[in-house]
């Protein structure tokens, strides 16, 4: 009897043996600052007042800087309403732990930061200098890039919002500026019966084509889309769904729909570096006159040799009798939108930051959040940064591991 219970014991150890999981740390309050943008006609806000409700009752602390919702309608009345701290003195707000705005830190901005602090806006490689890197480095600085942020499905969350936002306000403005009121073509955008549609090429395949298209065709227009890509072409086709006429780019026939044509979108990206300039000086010289040219690509240096950086003050100009609208930022024309489209993707990143016992947790376990790590406690850990001021980078996965 005994040796049969000491047989059952035997079977017993060498059964898997139950783990204690690690219980992380859980509901941590944060304490976020959103200070008022100070890049030029920048009027989008982080977090709308509801948002600011919704981190408040999950334990957290939310400062604001006085005027900081202004640019879209929201009041500091509005927020503090619903929870946060209105702040009068900039320096106070990024006393914050989490700082999180639109536009990249200024060098002043910086110089305010404290230590080890996390810092959500931005990235604008383009304009990015060295020394602002630098000094975000010594302070070991976590800092997380929107153009680089990722959803579940993969898709550049941020970017793809903004797209969608700015192809269907191109057309809303290109509408604009065919009308009489601007000195435009006296053209209504679309068509009625027994006239004649408005003609509108667009140049590009991406996200802000297809909303540009998708608008276009809802008021009417006939439109043309150009790309470099048959995948792109047709993936704009299929999420269109409805029949569109496309084509690669090839001289002749672009050249020809262009000069024809009433208007032109150019939505061209480039994935490093300056964004292709694929219509000449020439092509837009034989362009109807009061035609509307709209560069959305204008911040990665434009599609076409005339255009030049406008603002929302001065938002176009004429070359050979052409109507150039070159503004960069074209959502901040429609910044409560943007706001609203912007905070439905941050606040559920803060919530689970908090919920998940710090930034370490939720980079680790979210993969689009990693993605969106520039600096991980002041090292560089973004390859194209590092590549562009011959930086090394440091592998963020083995960071984190060697700091939990």
């Amino acid at each position: 009897m005994m040796n049969e219970l000491s047989d059952i014991a035997k079977q017993a150890m060498m059964q898997p043996q139950e783990a204690m999981m690690e219980i992380k740390p859980r509901k941590n309050s944060l304490y976020i600052g959103i200070p008022k943008e100070s890049s030029f006609q920048e009027n989008r806000i982080a977090l709308t007042p509801l948002s600011v409700a919704v981190l408040v009752s999950n334990g957290h602390r939310v400062v604001i800087e006085t005027g900081a919702g202004k640019g879209a309608n929201f009041s500091d009345n509005d927020y503090s309403e619903q929870g946060a701290q209105i702040e009068y003195n900039k320096k106070e707000v990024f006393n914050a732990d989490i700082i999180i705005k639109i536009g990249p830190p200024t060098a002043d901005e910086i110089e305010m930061m404290k230590p080890c602090q996390v810092l959500f806006s931005t990235l604008q490689m383009a304009s990015l200098k060295a020394e602002s890197l630098e000094a975000m480095m010594k302070k070991k600085i976590t800092a997380l890039s929107y153009e680089y942020l990722r959803d579940e499905g993969g898709s550049l969350s941020v970017i793809r919002s903004m797209s969608e936002i700015v192809g269907a306000t191109s057309i809303l403005i290109a509408a604009e500026y065919l009308s009489n009121v601007f000195d435009g073509k006296g053209l209504m955008l679309g068509g009625i019966t027994g006239v004649p549609p408005t003609e509108i090429v667009i140049l590009g395949g991406g996200s802000v084509a297809e909303y540009a298209a998708r608008t276009a065709i809802a008021l009417g227009a006939e439109v043309k889309v150009f790309d470099t890509s048959i995948y792109r072409l047709r993936r704009l086709q299929n999420n269109i769904g409805s029949r569109v006429f496309t084509s690669v780019i090839q001289p002749l026939v672009l050249n020809k729909a262009i000069t024809s044509c009433d208007v032109v979108i150019g939505a061209l990206r480039a994935n490093h570096g300056r964004s292709p300039c694929i219509v000449t000086e020439e092509t837009v010289s034989k362009m109807k006159p009061n035609s509307v040219i709209i560069d959305v690509s204008i911040d990665q240096g434009g599609c076409f040799e005339t255009s030049r950086i406008t603002n929302h003050t001065h938002p176009v100009f004429r070359k050979y009798d052409v109507i150039h609208y070159c503004v960069p930022n074209i959502a901040s024309r429609v910044a409560r939108t943007a706001t609203y489209a912007l905070t439905n993707i941050f606040t559920p990143i803060l919530v689970d930051i908090g919920d998940m016992g710090g930034i370490k947790n939720v980079i680790w376990e979210k993969q689009g959040v990693r993605n969106a790590i520039y600096l991980y406690q002041g090292h560089l850990t973004n390859l194209d940064l590092a590549s562009r001021f011959n930086m090394p980078p440091k592998d963020l996965d083995l960071l984190i591991i060697s700091h939990r």
